[in-house]
């Protein structure tokens, strides 16, 4: 059963931690039991107890069994005032209650020597003693105080005006307060009382000052002293007068505040319980979720309604807690309206039309089919359907320890600064590096081939852009942080015999971190890229903005792409589910044809009727006429349609027009591969992150295969992991202060100092952007027949 965190205002400070437990149908725990909410450990309005041995409370140490994992743990119980609580320890008990139970309501079971049970509608408590005489010390005292609590709850009076207080601790609280201040009024009256004895006493000796002969201006100051002796007096008594009102009047308003009183604390259980069961239902969804079936594969035999009730389910998986970072819901309005034309029925009217001939209309089934048949006939070998691997690669890691670490306690003091300047423990990471997590893009390296077989440059465009959403598609649940790559650190990925292409990365800078790719395919295309990863940590999400522009050239036609990645923010760093959103637009360019195609990744909204992770997009010509609309999601799938016609609609929202385009029926471009089985333990690796860190043999010595953290955490040997995590990156630093101190040197002393060079990349001007970035400069693979490596420095 899933486990929700349900956040509720309570003076015991943090959540009750202990975990959930289940009685089985055995005698020892026959009762359900169920999350344990949490109740304030102060001030509870229930009747007052009197437990044993005339004792305000009755305090010690029990085992209360927590789960099947870590059994009974010793803890802190506390009988005081019609409550049974419990802290961890003793010193808890001024700060932190971890639950509490209500012995008025609760049914108590004997279940062996030392084992008892306690259960109300709610919460069941698995208690054990150390001895059958401690256990029936306690049996005792509960059943005394539960007989206590339902003989004050029955006498209670229902009466409005001045009924009583319903709780019978706040009524005794309230008669301490009102008894202490009767006690300082009794101190009060004796000291007026010695005020008006030594006044009476004063005036006394001062008329007979006054009788006697003195010089008139004594006689004057002896007066006048008499007056304020007087006045003295007089003031005093009025202090003492009100004093008693006061008192009086705190007796005639307590019964109304402490009704108050009772009221909001009601209500504030209340609101407790059905936040839990909130919890409960939503976690219920998110189970229903995930079990529910596929959706069907073809977006014309989805019904409205169906849709209608999948994008509800969605806004539901993602509507987390009150930490999620809400947009406005405006920000989601599609900036266009689409409407699904008959190809049959279709006929071109008036002077709007996008560019589209009607004979391009007549075949958009017919040229689909060809390229199909065509592709499926040229690539059947590499399709992932009929895939036959040239090797046998693993299909599972070992699964993930289950490791807890507060992430405020190290996230704290880094707000505000760069992610990598973060010393972070692996219990973050996954074990897999940024290089590796790069190589990722390539999961659908199938829509490059397709792309590369395309003679229309607009339709080749599409399974680009279908490409670029492609590479966030195993972002959905991966919410952990690669490992940060070395300083001269790469990575291989030889997939030429089994898929076609060659993948080189080398992490070329480490402030900024910048990372250099470079991908050959044997069907025709060549892909390169440089990114910077720029992070910000905000305090309740994190930003994560890659830099750089990725660039692909297919070798038939010269049509050469460029694009830049959106933003990803990391959601509930602190309290609540991680979850991950991508937001932003994505332009691709066709520097060749200036065709363009302007993708947009709309943010999670909480009033957004839309779906979640939704993407949308148009690809136009070089004169801007719209030829293909995009649609779908970053996580699940992506379709194409052609355009037949467009105009612009006469409804406006906010004062704005938007463009309304006739489109053929949508074709399926993209569709994410199922995750492996137990992917969940896996850290939601797909089945080529998998495989991204299988040791290969003939790597170069810098390959993050060979990493000896990474490799030790995806082991599960985390604690060697950390203490080998520090030393490699002492070793960088170590490394770097060198460098520093020979540039320093070679300063001082006139002369040139090289910095450092990446091996495998070098840093040319781009003709198209402009931008100065690492290119591939050759000679790897030429090494890795050879086994020369002797350039390659010592990092691990």
């Amino acid at each position: 059963m899933g486990k929700a965190a349900v956040l509720v205002p309570s003076s015991c400070g943090r959540l009750a931690s202990d975990s959930h437990h289940w009685s089985l149908s055995a005698p020892a725990f026959r009762s359900h039991t169920m999350s344990e909410p949490l109740r304030e450990a102060s001030g509870p309005a229930l009747p007052l107890l009197s437990p044993p041995a005339n004792s305000d409370t009755h305090k010690g140490w029990l085992h209360k069994w927590t789960n099947y994992l870590k059994g009974y743990q010793r803890r802190w119980f506390v009988l005081s005032n019609g409550l049974l609580s419990y802290y961890r320890t003793q010193a808890e008990m001024g700060h932190t209650c971890r639950g509490t139970i209500n012995l008025a309501t609760t049914h108590i079971d004997i279940e062996d020597s030392c084992t008892f049970v306690l259960s109300d509608s709610g919460r069941t408590y698995h208690l054990k003693a150390s001895s059958e005489v401690e256990r029936q010390h306690w049996v005792t005292a509960l059943e005394l105080a539960k007989s206590k609590a339902i003989r004050m709850m029955n006498n209670q009076s229902d009466d409005s005006g001045d009924e009583e207080p319903t709780s019978q601790s706040d009524k005794s609280e309230l008669h301490t307060t009102l008894r202490t201040l009767a006690s300082k009024l009794d101190d009060l009256s004796q000291c007026n009382e010695l005020i008006s004895k030594h006044g009476a006493a004063l005036q006394r000796s001062l008329s007979e000052l006054e009788n006697l002969k003195l010089p008139d201006e004594s006689g004057e100051k002896i007066k006048t002293v008499n007056e304020r002796a007087t006045l003295f007096r007089i003031t005093s008594n009025a202090m003492i007068n009100a004093c008693r009102d006061f008192l009086d009047l705190a007796e005639t308003h307590s019964r109304k505040w402490q009704r108050a009183l009772q009221y909001e604390r009601e209500q504030r259980i209340r609101l407790e319980e059905t936040i839990e069961q909130l919890a409960k239902q939503h976690n219920s969804l998110e189970r229903a979720c995930r079990g529910a079936p596929a959706l069907p594969t073809s977006s014309t035999e989805v019904s409205s309604a169906s849709k209608a009730r999948v994008r509800h389910v969605k806004g539901e998986t993602s509507d987390e807690d009150e930490e999620t970072e809400y947009f406005d819901a405006m920000e989601n309005a599609p900036e266009f309206i689409t409407v699904t034309t008959d190809p049959t029925k279709h006929r071109r009217t008036g002077s709007n039309i996008s560019g589209t001939s009607s004979d391009q209309t007549e075949t958009w089934n017919l040229d689909d089919h060809v390229f199909e048949c065509q592709h499926q006939a040229s690539f059947s070998a590499s399709t992932r359907g009929e895939a036959k691997p040239y090797r046998k690669r693993r299909n599972q890691i070992p699964d993930k320890p289950n490791y807890s670490i507060n992430l405020w306690s190290i996230m704290k003091n880094c707000i505000g600064k760069e992610l990598s300047k973060i010393p972070m423990p692996v219990n973050f990471n996954e074990p897999l590096s940024m290089l590796q997590r790069l190589t990722e893009d390539l999961e659908y390296h199938e829509l490059l081939d397709k792309a590369a077989r395309c003679e229309n440059p607009a339709e080749q465009m599409c399974y680009v852009a279908a490409f670029s959403v492609s590479s966030y598609s195993t972002t959905t649940h991966r919410i952990a942080k690669p490992f940060n790559p070395l300083l001269g650190e790469t990575f291989e990925l030889d997939r030429l015999e089994e898929s076609g292409f060659r993948s080189l990365c080398e992490q070329v800078s480490h402030h900024p971190p910048a990372a250099a790719h470079h991908v050959y395919s044997k069907y025709g295309w060549t892909l390169w890229q440089e990114i910077t990863v720029a992070s910000k940590f905000r305090g309740k999400y994190l930003s994560i903005m890659p830099l750089g522009a990725i660039h692909l050239q297919f070798n038939s036609g010269g049509h050469h792409y460029m694009w830049r990645k959106v933003t990803s923010t990391v959601h509930n760093i602190i309290v609540g589910k991680l979850w991950i959103d991508q937001s932003g637009e994505i332009e691709i360019i066709n520097n060749q044809t200036k065709d363009k195609c302007q993708l947009k990744f709309s943010p999670y909204s909480y009033f957004s009727r839309e779906c979640a992770r939704k993407v949308t997009g148009v690809v136009t010509d070089s004169e801007g006429r719209a030829t293909y609309i995009l649609s779908g999601t970053w996580d699940e799938k992506m379709e194409f349609a052609k355009v037949v016609e467009s105009s612009q609609d006469g409804t406006s929202c906010e004062g704005k027009q938007k463009t309304v385009y006739q489109t053929l029926p949508p074709k399926m471009l993209w569709r994410k591969y199922a995750l492996p089985e137990n992917a969940e333990n896996m850290y939601y690796f797909s089945e080529l992150a998998l495989t991204l860190n299988e040791m290969e043999s003939g790597t170069a010595p810098t390959d993050s295969r060979l990493r000896p953290d990474q490799r030790l955490m995806e082991n599960g040997d985390w604690e060697e992991a950390n203490v080998e995590k520090q030393r490699l990156e002492e070793k960088q630093r170590a490394v770097r202060r060198l460098r520093e101190a020979e540039a320093a040197t070679a300063a001082e002393e006139g002369s040139e100092y090289e910095p450092y060079q990446p091996v495998w990349f070098e840093k040319k001007e781009d003709p198209i952007s402009g931008e100065d970035m690492f290119v591939y400069k050759g000679g790897y693979w030429e090494c890795k027949d050879t086994q020369d490596w002797k350039m390659c420095p010592d990092i691990f």
